[in-house]
C-alpha cells in the first residue's frame, strides 16, 4: 500500500544570501493578485498570451544584454523601426543607450571573454559611427 503524503512534511528549500529579490517577487505577486481580483479579471486568452510571451523570452546572457541596448540605440537612431512600425530619430535617447553600452564596457573590463569583448567593442564602434553621421546630418538640415 503506497504511503500517503503528509501535507505537513513538504520539502523546504532554503536559500541564503540576497533577500532583496525575494521582496521584489513578493511585491510582484501581490500586484498580480490585486490585478486578478474579480473587478480586474482578465480573459483566459490574455493569460494564455502571457504564457506564450514568457516562453519566448530569450535567456539572460551578456550578449543578449548588449544586443538589447544596441537594438534600442538603433531604434532611437531611426535605423530600424520601433515596434509600432515607425522609424523615428531620437538622437539624445540613442546617445543614452550608446553611453550605457560604454558604461558596461568600462565596468566589465577584464571580466569578459574574448567573444563578449569583441561583440561589445564592435557594437559600440558601429553605433558611435552611426550616431556621429546622423547627428552631423541632422545639424546640417
Amino acid at each position: 500500500m503506497p504511503e500517503e503524503n503528509n501535507p505537513e512534511e513538504k520539502p523546504q528549500i532554503e536559500i541564503t544570501g540576497d533577500d532583496d529579490w525575494k521582496d521584489r517577487v513578493k511585491a510582484e505577486d501581490a500586484k498580480l493578485d490585486a490585478e486578478s481580483s474579480p473587478e480586474n479579471e482578465s480573459s483566459p486568452s490574455d493569460e494564455e498570451q502571457l504564457e506564450l510571451d514568457m516562453e519566448q523570452i530569450p535567456p539572460a546572457t551578456f550578449p543578449m544584454l548588449v544586443q538589447m541596448f544596441s537594438t534600442q540605440a538603433m531604434v532611437s537612431l531611426g535605423v530600424i523601426p520601433s515596434p509600432d512600425g515607425n522609424a523615428q530619430q531620437q538622437l539624445p535617447l540613442a546617445k543614452h543607450f550608446i553611453d550605457l553600452l560604454g558604461v558596461l564596457e568600462e565596468k566589465c573590463k577584464g571580466n569578459m571573454d574574448a567573444d563578449e569583448e569583441k561583440l561589445l567593442e564592435q557594437s559600440l564602434y558601429e553605433l558611435r559611427n552611426a550616431y556621429v553621421q546622423l547627428s552631423g546630418a541632422a545639424s546640417q538640415s
